[in-house]
């Protein structure tokens, strides 16, 4: 089962995401038809009968300009079996602007404002592109759906278009295509002693009510934890994983998911404040509960990551914050400190007030952004094809997770396995010489946005584990309906950003005070207040006239 859309009440972020579909849909206007028009005489390299489920092969050499995301772990080898392969097989090769991760924000927006943009810029998050519109630097792309099959067809499939509509920008177009799955791909939720649950004879907890209740329970029954449990991922605001988390049950968003801190009213067919709605100041006294009875550990609120893994990690607490990596983190220091019995599990993130749910849009991963120049180039509808096979195509997707049959995988029956020297995370032989993605290629978000795609794809290098948690997950929780998308003009968006700024520090701000106690729970309308005097209602006002609501 996956997880499923709902109409149901509930509050959830916009995001700066702001696309459409004009150029696949049918019915298209002539000024749509001929925005995205390609004169065919003028092009080369592409496939003539290219269509969905057919591998790209340029009809002759291609060279696309690459903005190139050089990651430490796998530093960039021109050597790579990935860009071999594409060259003697695909007939595609590259010209290369590498750019070390820790700068790749930085430089992109120099050479995207300078003009020198390269024609494909993978390792873009939604919003990303935002910034860069007004100067006409990127290619509308959903002008050009038309010729990438292979996208089409998953977008229908898999029922993808709110989350495409979602991103259109107030002209109408996107300009920016998201990596994509199929189906939702959960990472974040809480880990616990499990062996201390079992001791306690409890069961995972179904609400966040009864997570609490059972904290106590492993409270009373372990007298020497210093706290049920701790947190992390507060460096730039409190708990910011599990508010994130939590926000979609008790019908608001919060830490990682605030966004735009809109929340969607379906009632009213509105959005409003999310900082200031009774929604979230439900979710504020919650974990203002837990703190004021000794249930949360008052420094997770703003310690660092590693103070959080070094108390996890010791046994001084029995639950924490997790995704599917830093759970083996905390199991190895766990192992090094001799915390003997220690069985630690993520559980399902539990249901709140407003329901079991999951924010809407999950399904979109990074993806890439095009150089507007790019339309003027000889191979534009060559790239549209290699691009609509490497990143959407069932065969593309697969080869750049795991590689070439033969030369870095093999198969057992439907199951792919990495040759005997070959080693990816918990994959293949702990002591293999050699690492998929630094001595290969592959297994890099560069070639490999969304890691899948694909259900199967998506859970082929995951640990048994992780299959259970997200299948979990998928089997309970509902996916929130996508709101209508904010779309700001180029005017609007600066002042919005501005007040956006504004706000969201008071929030973070006071949401860590509520939950220590630093302010009471009775200073609620003064805070609200204090909101308000920020411009809030200005705020509000103005997205929902950008989103078509009011006005």
């Amino acid at each position: 089962m996956r997880i499923t859309r709902t109409r149901a009440v509930a509050g959830f972020a916009a995001t700066a995401l702001m696309l459409t579909l004009t150029a696949c849909s049918t019915g298209g206007t002539e000024e749509e038809t001929e925005a995205g028009a390609i004169d065919l005489a003028s092009q080369v390299g592409y496939m003539e009968d290219y269509a969905a489920g057919e591998t790209f092969v340029a009809s002759e050499p291609v060279q696309f300009s690459l903005l190139y995301r050089d990651h430490p772990n796998y530093p960039f080898k021109a050597d790579w079996s990935i860009v071999k392969h594409l060259e003697e097989d695909n007939n595609v090769t590259f010209e290369f602007e590498n750019v070390p991760l820790a700068d790749l924000a930085q430089k992109r927006a120099v050479l995207i404002n300078s003009g020198d943009a390269p024609e494909i810029m993978p390792v873009t998050y939604p919003g990303d592109e935002v910034q860069f519109i007004g100067g006409g630097a990127l290619l509308p792309i959903s002008d050009y759906l038309e010729y990438m099959p292979n996208l089409q067809q998953k977008i229908e499939d898999w029922d993808l278009q709110e989350e495409f509509d979602a991103q259109k920008q107030a002209d109408g177009k996107f300009y920016m295509i998201p990596g994509i799955h199929e189906a939702a791909k959960p990472q974040y939720s809480i880990a616990i002693r499990q062996d201390l649950w079992d001791k306690a004879d409890l069961d995972h907890p179904k609400t966040y009510e009864e997570f609490a209740e059972q904290l106590a329970v492993i409270k009373e029954q372990n007298p020497d934890l210093a706290y049920p449990m701790t947190d992390r991922w507060s460096i730039n605001g409190p708990i910011e994983a599990t508010l994130q988390t939590a926000g979609p049950n008790f019908g608001t968003v919060a830490g990682w998911g605030y966004g735009l801190g809109l929340q969607w009213n379906a009632d009213e067919e509105t959005y409003v404040y999310a900082g200031a709605s009774d929604e979230y100041k439900s979710l504020v006294e919650y974990f203002n509960g837990l703190v004021t009875d000794g249930l949360l550990d008052p420094e997770a609120v703003t310690q660092e990551d590693e103070q959080a893994t070094a108390k996890i990690g010791s046994g001084q607490v029995a639950a924490i914050a997790t995704n599917d990596q830093v759970i083996n983190e905390y199991r190895a220091a766990l192992e090094e400190s001799g915390v003997e019995g220690a069985v630690l599990k993520q559980i399902v993130v539990p249901g709140g007030p407003a329901g079991d749910f999951i924010s809407g849009g999950t399904r979109r991963e990074s993806g890439l952004m095009f150089s507007a120049e790019v339309a003027e180039s000889d191979h534009l509808l060559a790239m549209l094809q290699y691009v609509d096979w490497m990143y959407y195509s069932d065969e593309g997707l697969e080869f750049a997770k795991w590689g070439v049959e033969g030369e870095t995988f093999t198969r057992e029956g439907d199951k792919r396995v990495l040759l005997d020297d070959i080693k990816w995370g918990s994959l293949g032989d702990p002591d293999a010489p050699k690492l998929l993605n630094a001595d290969f290629g592959y297994y890099n978000g560069v070639w490999s946005i969304a890691h899948g795609s694909t259900a199967e794809l998506d859970k082929s290098m995951l640990s048994d584990e992780v299959v259970e948690f997200i299948d979990g997950m998928n089997a309970v929780k509902e996916e929130l309906p996508i709101p209508p998308t904010v779309a700001y003009s180029e005017v609007d968006q600066e002042m919005a950003g501005l007040q956006q700024t504004a706000l969201q520090d008071i929030v973070s701000q006071n949401t860590a005070k509520f939950i220590l106690g630093d302010r009471p729970m009775s200073e609620w309308d003064a805070y609200v207040a204090e909101l308000e005097g920020a411009g809030m209602q200005e705020y509000v006002d103005r997205a929902n006239a950008a989103a078509g609501l009011a006005g």
